[in-house]
């Protein structure tokens, strides 16, 4: 799957890439907590040279116990509507912003860190990828929810996919990596 970005066909290295050079460009870091990508969004971002200006780390929580433990998703919020949800995404995503935070540069001296500050930018997935239905809840695969938590606030991006398990978790890797591009623009704006 690839995508237009400025109407050139794009795929996600390409689309990491203008993400990466975004976030350097404004001075801002992002974490990613991934389910159902197991891995995939954090590769393609560290992928690109230079990544490690931007990219502070990322959090693989596929088992459900971990979006609590390691992201701080509700508890009960996981209990009452399962993994695959909008809430959930936002959560982990806002989550993941505080679980990689990173000692910055002080104003003062180059060489002297400050205290650990959230990264910018926080990216979520989690969905369903199949072959079949999810075995909590019963969502069909290809069911799969992006969270997005900065500055601006959080919000959740729902998509229905098709297609084999690599092509959905490959679409929600491009999908969440423009998402990253949209978060950017307007926190730049």
């Amino acid at each position: 799957m690839s995508v237009a970005v400025s109407g050139v066909a794009e795929g996600p290295a390409a689309l990491a890439a203008a993400g990466v050079a975004g976030a350097v460009g404004r001075g801002m870091r992002i974490a990613v907590a991934e389910s159902l990508t197991g891995g995939l969004l954090a590769d393609a971002l560290v992928s690109v040279p230079g990544a490690s200006a931007a990219f502070s780390g990322g959090i693989v929580a596929y088992d459900t116990a971990l979006k609590h433990t390691l992201l701080g998703v509700d508890a009960e919020l996981l209990a009452a509507r399962g993994p695959v949800d909008a809430e959930v995404a936002r959560q982990m995503a806002r989550g993941v912003r505080a679980t990689c935070a990173t000692p910055r540069q002080g104003a003062d001296s180059a060489s002297s860190p400050s205290a650990a500050r959230d990264a910018e930018v926080g990216l979520a997935t989690t969905g369903v990828a199949g072959p079949d239905p999810d075995p909590q809840t019963g969502q069909a695969a290809g069911t799969v929810w992006l969270g997005v938590s900065s500055s601006r606030g959080e919000r959740s991006v729902g998509l229905r996919l098709s297609g084999e398990r690599a092509v959905i978790r490959l679409a929600t890797v491009e999908a969440a990596l423009r998402e990253l591009l949209t978060e950017l623009d307007a926190l730049h704006g």
